[in-house]
């Protein structure tokens, strides 16, 4: 039986705006059927274009404002509109943070039926601009010049950009710098349809509180013609530059980093401070892109598990251990576990360089090593979580059942596996006393946030 849908393809209607979804389009509704429109904001009357028009729900076009809302603001990026990089510039920062706290409050409710958790207004940033602390950039060329910028929404193609609003002005001024370089000694740019040509990416890291820069030069073939020009004039015009690598990736892929890199100059990795500790941060680490509210999830995460000194704390997903040794200051002891063998590296590297002694580090799934702990007598008061966006592994929630520590702290990038996890741990014997949703990535959808649970 076929549907009669309230619209079809290529209809022009006047619509109103009801909410955000969680990509940051606007929702209108047509009898009850739902219409995502990027670019429109909650109370906004307009017209729009429908483009697309499936069983459940459609896509549209903004084509007329009649009425704006009052948190509409001009965006200030000149490619805003083609660059996929953020959704939400046309919200004032104040309406962003409110609709963060909305999404959090919201999937809490509909996916982990949680009802009367406490969920704090979003931590926002003072200056919610230029705060990404690495820009990873592809390489084109067009009329016979290099460019280097971002991808078109849903896109291959380069969008060429002197300046991104979000990233470090050091970022952008190395990117720019590398590029004309290696155009004025015609190093020819990947075409990823022939797999032919040499650079692919252009990558910057920046120490915030250290001002150290790494460039990291993305090529095809470990050929690097005029290398060592290349090497000098970089040194020459970059001050703050620490080391310089070369990244080797051969394969016909949409993954940046290859699985080769070799230093051309300088240092491995450079170094910078969240708080008063210490990171070394190599091509590969993973290191907080925005470390100013890292800062701010982290001390959140401590308050909640409120140690005394006396604890033992085990941190799952412990990545290079930045959370591990936040922890470390305040506990007994702390038991960090992470399943790629490289970030272990670094977390017991990062130990050494901050005289951290009480953290012990180990490589594996976090559903097989915590067991195995427990089984060895090791049993946590704090356990601490901050898994990817597709949240916890299953084994792993089961295994903090059984385990009971007193306190979970649930550090999460992804409201809607958070809510699921919590709902199941809450099955599990566990309350979840409140939530504190962090901005980690201001003009973008994405929202952090830390909950507190404590065993029934």
């Amino acid at each position: 039986m076929s549907v009669t849908l309230p619209v079809k393809k290529n209809d022009y209607i006047d619509v109103v705006f009801e909410d955000l979804t969680h990509e940051g389009a606007g929702v209108a509704k047509v009898d009850g059927y739902p219409l995502f429109v990027p670019n429109g904001l909650p109370g906004e009357k307009a017209k729009i274009k429908v483009i697309k028009a499936n069983k459940g729900y459609g896509f549209g076009r903004l084509i007329e404002l009649y009425e704006e809302s009052p948190d509409r603001v001009k965006a200030p990026c000149p490619i805003y509109k083609e660059c996929g990089g953020c959704q939400l510039q046309h919200l004032s920062y104040e309406g962003q943070l409110k609709a963060k706290e909305k999404q959090v409050r919201e999937v809490l409710t509909r996916i982990g039926k949680l009802e009367n958790v406490k969920v704090h207004p979003v931590l926002g940033m003072s200056e919610p601009w230029r705060y990404r602390n690495k820009a990873q950039v592809p390489v084109g060329e067009r009329e016979g010049g290099l460019i280097a910028g971002f991808y078109q929404k849903r896109s291959h193609e380069i969008i060429n950009m002197e300046a991104c609003l979000i990233q470090q002005e050091k970022n952008d001024e190395v990117v720019r710098v590398v590029k004309d370089i290696c155009e004025r000694h015609g190093i020819p740019a990947y075409d990823e349809e022939k797999h032919k040509g040499q650079l692919r990416h252009i990558m910057a890291r920046y120490g915030l509180v250290s001002g150290e820069i790494m460039v990291v030069l993305v090529t095809r073939t470990s050929e690097l013609p005029n290398k060592q020009n290349i090497i000098d004039e970089i040194v020459e015009r970059t001050p703050g530059v620490k080391s310089i690598i070369q990244n080797i990736n051969s394969k016909k892929t949409n993954v940046i980093l290859g699985d080769e890199t070799k230093v051309l100059w300088g240092e491995e990795v450079i170094y910078d401070f969240i708080g008063d500790i210490k990171f070394a941060i190599s091509s590969q680490s993973f290191y907080q892109v925005n470390p100013e509210q890292t800062k701010v999830l982290y001390d959140k995460a401590l308050e909640y598990a409120n140690l005394s000194g006396e604890e033992t704390v085990i941190d799952a997903y412990c990545g290079i251990g930045t959370i591990s040794l936040f922890l470390a200051q305040k506990a007994r002891k702390v038991y960090g576990v992470e399943i790629v063998p490289e970030a272990i590296e670094d977390a017991q590297r990062n130990a050494q360089l901050n005289e951290i002694t009480n953290v012990e580090f180990a490589v594996g799934q976090a559903e097989v090593v915590i067991p195995k702990w427990y089984e060895d007598g090791i049993s946590a008061d704090v356990l601490v979580v901050d898994p990817p966006r597709k949240g916890c592994d299953e084994a792993l929630l089961q295994t903090i059942i059984s385990m009971k520590p007193k306190k979970v702290v649930y550090v999460s990038c992804n409201p809607g596996t958070l809510a699921r996890d919590l709902r199941i741990l809450e099955d599990g014997g566990y309350k979840t006393l409140e939530v504190q949703p962090v901005d980690m990535f201001p003009h973008t959808t994405h929202v952090e946030a830390v909950a507190l649970l404590e065993l029934n």
